[in-house]
């Protein structure tokens, strides 16, 4: 039987920068590695809230990536 096991976890950060020259949104990220593994939704909020606090641009969106291995036990 196989089974996952989380190897990493990243918190990204979208920024919205406005729209360019043809009325599209520009959309820039900030990726922060090496995030507490068990950290819950609750607290990675709080602390995209306080990084976005400290930026020019308002904070669009927080993704929560995941890295996990497979392996046969």
């Amino acid at each position: 039987m196989a089974e996952a096991y989380l190897k990493a976890t990243r918190l990204k950060l979208v920024f919205d920068h406005g729209m360019d020259e043809d009325n599209k949104p520009i959309f820039k990220s900030k990726t922060f590695q090496n995030v507490r593994r068990s950290a819950d939704a609750s607290e990675l909020y709080e602390a995209a809230q306080a990084i976005g606090a400290l930026s020019s641009q308002p904070l669009w969106a927080i993704e929560r990536n995941d890295l996990s291995s497979i392996d046969e036990y």
